[in-house]
C-alpha cells in the first residue's frame, strides 16, 4: 500500500459525465490521488438496480465514463481504476454481507426512500434496489479502505457500511476497518437553465464536449430572471454564470463583475463571453487528453485490465480472510 491510507469510490455509469460530476467528485479524486493510495471503480452492478430493464447501453457508458476520468486526470499510474463486474468477488461479499444485514437498516437509507419518489416511472419494488447500501458495503470494505470521499448528503451511506463492518467483526472477528466518511466541498454549478444538471433535463455541459459547442452551451445560459434588458441592474447570487466566474474567473475580475453586474454596467452577454474565456483555457487540458486516449483505445483497455487486475488480487486476498472468519474453508 506504499505507506498511504487506502481510499475507494466509485461512479455509476449512467451517461457521460457533466460539469456538476467533474466539480462535485471527479476534480477531487484527481487530487486525492497525491495523498492516498486510490481505488476507482465504475459502478456497473449498482447501474443495474434502477436501470435493470434496459441493459444495452451500459458498455458505451462505461467506455464513456472511463475516458472522462482519464481526461479529467486520474493517473493509472497514482490510482486503481478498474470495472466492478470484472471482480466476482464483490458479488460473493455482498452475498455474506446481505446474510448478517437487518432489513430495518435498509429501509430508513433516506437514499432509497428519496429515490422511490423520484423514480416514480420505474419499478424499484426488487431486492437488489433495496439492498443497494449492502454492495457498496462490500465494494468498500472489499478493499479495506479507511475512507470514502463524499458530499454531506452522501454521509449516511457509509455509516450503513460502518454498520455492516462492524456487525461482521462483533459476529466473526475483526477483518475490516470501519471507513470513514472524507467530506468534500462541492460547488454550486446547475444547469444551464438553472435546474440541478442532469443529462435528463438535456442542460449539462459534459466533459466529452469540444471547445466550440462549450462556447454555444455558455452563450445559452440562464442568467439572473429578473434581468430583463442591459439596463437593469442585475444580481449575481443568483446567477449560474457568476458562480462558473467564482471557479475560473480572477479573484479581482470576479469582484469587478459582481459591481459592474449590480450597477448594470456588463450586460450578460458581455459577462457570459468574459466567462468562456476562462473557462475554455481551464478545461483544455481535459480536451487534450480526451482527444489522445481516444486516438489510443488499445492503451484505456490496458488500464482497465490492468486496474481490474490488480483490485482482483487485493478481493482474493480479503475474500480468502473472510471465508476463514465464517468456516467455510471445507
Amino acid at each position: 500500500m506504499n505507506g498511504k491510507k487506502r481510499i475507494l469510490s466509485g461512479m455509476r455509469p449512467t451517461g457521460a459525465l457533466h460539469m456538476g460530476n467533474y466539480l462535485g467528485a471527479l476534480a477531487n479524486w484527481v487530487t486525492l490521488q497525491d495523498q492516498y493510495d486510490c481505488f476507482f471503480f465504475v459502478a456497473d452492478w449498482h447501474a443495474l438496480t434502477s436501470d435493470y430493464e434496459s441493459p444495452e447501453r451500459m458498455g458505451d457508458y462505461v467506455h464513456e465514463i472511463l475516458l472522462d476520468w482519464l481526461s479529467a486526470g486520474l493517473d493509472p499510474e497514482k490510482s486503481t481504476l478498474f470495472i466492478q463486474s470484472r471482480i466476482p468477488e464483490h458479488a460473493e461479499l455482498f452475498l455474506i454481507l446481505s446474510m448478517i444485514t437487518p432489513v430495518p437498516w435498509l429501509e430508513r437509507n433516506p437514499t432509497y426512500k428519496d429515490q422511490i419518489v423520484q423514480l416514480q416511472n420505474k419499478d424499484l419494488s426488487t431486492f437488489g434496489f433495496l439492498g443497494y447500501p449492502v454492495l457498496q458495503a462490500a465494494d468498500i470494505i472489499m478493499y479495506k479502505a479507511h475512507g470514502v470521499p463524499v458530499g454531506v448528503d452522501q454521509v449516511p451511506h457509509v455509516e450503513i457500511t460502518r454498520e455492516i463492518a462492524r456487525r461482521f467483526n462483533f459476529l466473526y472477528g475483526r477483518v475490516f476497518p470501519e471507513p470513514d466518511a472524507i467530506l468534500t466541498q462541492t460547488p454550486k454549478i446547475l444547469g444551464l437553465d438553472r435546474r440541478k444538471m442532469s443529462k435528463s433535463y438535456d442542460n449539462a455541459i459534459y466533459l466529452s464536449d469540444d471547445e466550440e459547442t462549450l462556447q454555444k452551451k455558455v452563450m445559452q445560459m440562464v442568467t439572473d430572471p429578473q434581468r430583463m434588458r442591459r439596463s437593469d441592474p442585475g444580481n449575481p447570487e443568483v446567477c449560474n454564470v457568476y458562480e462558473f466566474h467564482k471557479l475560473y474567473t480572477e479573484a479581482n475580475i470576479t469582484q469587478q463583475i459582481d459591481r459592474q453586474c449590480r450597477s448594470a454596467e456588463i450586460g450578460c452577454v458581455e459577462c457570459k463571453k468574459t466567462m468562456a474565456k476562462n473557462l475554455i483555457p481551464a478545461l483544455s487540458p481535459i480536451f487534450e487528453r480526451r482527444r489522445y486516449y481516444q486516438a489510443h483505445p488499445k492503451m484505456v483497455e490496458e488500464i482497465i485490465d490492468s486496474g481490474s487486475r490488480n483490485a482482483r488480487d487485493v478481493a482474493r486476498q480479503t475474500m480468502r480472510e473472510v471465508r476463514d472468519a465464517i468456516q467455510i474453508t471445507y
